[in-house]
């Protein structure tokens, strides 16, 4: 596989959870998305990643940022907050091959019990895999609300990433649907790529990790699997992820200070080493100057106070 992935009529996307506006970070995940898909022959989705906190306004003024950068998309903007019966339906397949299991554990007891010797590190290990039918109806009777599991059969799962080629990553009985009812991260962003035609995942290498769960829950499902780019993160001066505390670091900020949208995307630019500081810049060129190959694999450190980018972004 050629590391833009094959040229293809799917579909890539940029999904947000609108728990408040996009920072500096976030957009230029979005740039690389956009490139990735439009270079790629790829339509263009969003998505609104809305099961969890929503934050009033913040949907309308993250999508309101990517188009004052000028990042276009197709078709309406979904919501997973709309889709529920897809993961019920998607869970209930499970369900009735035998794949699921009632969890009674609280987040507590989960934490005691994967920092206990010799537990894998960030694996759930399977406290309420084997319960009896006596032994759920007694928690059940207890008023503890049950999660559901995946009753996972491989212990790894490897994808192939564009940029970190294979990767093998754990797969543990990860939750499915929540205790309170809501489906779990995992399972609606398989749900949602698979029935949207997104067959390209750009997002933060933070998520690389996640990868193996999702591909094989996705295998599990009968569902194809992504193609994958997990990009480098922006990071603050201290080395950790960029985020709002860091100071002018949303596009609201950055407009505030006195600078334009397009002065923005020309930071993103120059970040990605396509662009010459200062140099005016649109989607549209970048999409010309786009080379996957190219791109800095190491993190971008974003400073608001203006002191530039802790590495080398001269175009070459």
């Amino acid at each position: 596989m050629s590391l833009s992935g094959e040229d293809e009529a799917g579909a890539g996307r940029f999904a947000p959870s609108p728990s408040g506006d996009l920072h500096l970070g976030n957009l230029r995940t979005a740039v690389l998305a956009w490139l990735f898909a439009r270079s790629t022959n790829r339509r263009f989705l969003v998505r609104v990643e809305d099961l969890d906190r929503v934050r009033p306004g913040a949907e309308q003024r993250q999508l309101a940022d990517l188009a004052a950068i000028g990042l276009d998309w197709d078709g309406r903007v979904i919501h997973q907050s709309r889709r529920l019966r897809l993961y019920d339906e998607a869970i209930a397949r499970l369900e009735q091959a035998g794949l699921t299991y009632e969890c009674y554990c609280t987040r507590r007891e989960i934490l005691e019990a994967t920092s206990a010797p010799h537990a894998p590190a960030g694996a759930y290990p399977g406290t309420c895999r084997g319960l009896t039918d006596e032994q759920r109806a007694e928690r059940r009777a207890s008023g503890r609300a049950p999660a559901i599991r995946l009753r996972a059969s491989e212990e790894g799962f490897t994808v192939h990433d564009l940029l970190h080629g294979d990767f093998t990553g754990i797969v543990d009985d990860l939750v499915l649907r929540r205790n309170d009812g809501t489906p779990a991260y995992n399972l609606a962003v398989v749900v949602d790529d698979a029935d949207q035609g997104i067959d390209q995942v750009v997002r933060g290498d933070d998520l690389l990790t996640s990868a193996p769960r999702q591909a094989c829950l996705a295998h599990l499902l009968g569902l194809p699997e992504p193609v994958y780019a997990h990009v480098p993160l922006a990071l603050n001066e201290e080395g950790k992820r960029l985020a709002k505390r860091d100071g002018a670091v949303t596009l609201g900020d950055q407009l505030a200070l006195g600078h334009t949208a397009a002065d923005v995307l020309g930071t993103i630019a120059v970040s990605l080493r396509l662009a010459d500081p200062g140099e005016p810049v649109s989607p549209e060129l970048l999409l010309d100057r786009w080379n996957p190959a190219r791109l800095p694999r190491d993190p971008w450190v974003f400073t608001p106070a203006g002191e530039g980018i802790r590495q080398d972004t001269t175009r070459t």
